[in-house]
């Protein structure tokens, strides 16, 4: 048995682009970035982002297209497949992607204040302890930075 899954948080690098199938399948793309907070030499902290190559199809792209824009955070669940293609020098190249099945508007402050009325936005749901405020969050990073695990 196999399992290929990706789950992302995170901010779009761009707006999404909608385009359609010959068939009329609507299909968006969208560059996203997670952060990470690691130290640096001097010990400081610094976010250092990782990019992502998100699609989505039908439903999925047409909302994207329609709510998100630069910047907007979002929750995404899909697949990593791998796009090859050939560069302007005529070499064969190899690009990761994340095919999305789940998308999930957040909207900031914590509420769905950014989209239509009657429009359903599905944040997601955690179990276990309530949301912590960031400031909370932040310094409970800085200290599980100093387990050695």
């Amino acid at each position: 048995m196999s399992f290929n899954k990706i789950i992302l948080f995170g901010n779009l690098g761009r707006d999404p682009e909608l385009r359609y199938t010959p068939q009329g399948v609507p299909v968006c793309d969208f560059t996203m970035a997670t952060n990470e907070r690691r130290r640096d030499k001097s010990g400081e902290y610094q976010d250092v982002p990782m990019w992502f190559r998100v699609t989505l199809w039908r439903n999925l792209a047409e909302n994207a297209s329609k709510y998100l824009k630069k910047g907007s955070p979002v929750y995404i669940e899909g697949r990593l497949t791998v796009e090859e293609w050939t560069d302007r020098d005529g070499n064969a190249r190899q690009t990761l992607s994340v095919q999305a099945t789940e998308m999930h508007f957040i909207g900031r402050g914590g509420g769905s204040e950014n989209y239509p009325p009657g429009e359903q936005v599905n944040e997601p749901q955690y179990s276990g302890a309530p949301r912590q405020s960031n400031a909370a969050v932040s310094e409970a990073a800085e200290e599980d930075d100093d387990i050695p695990f």
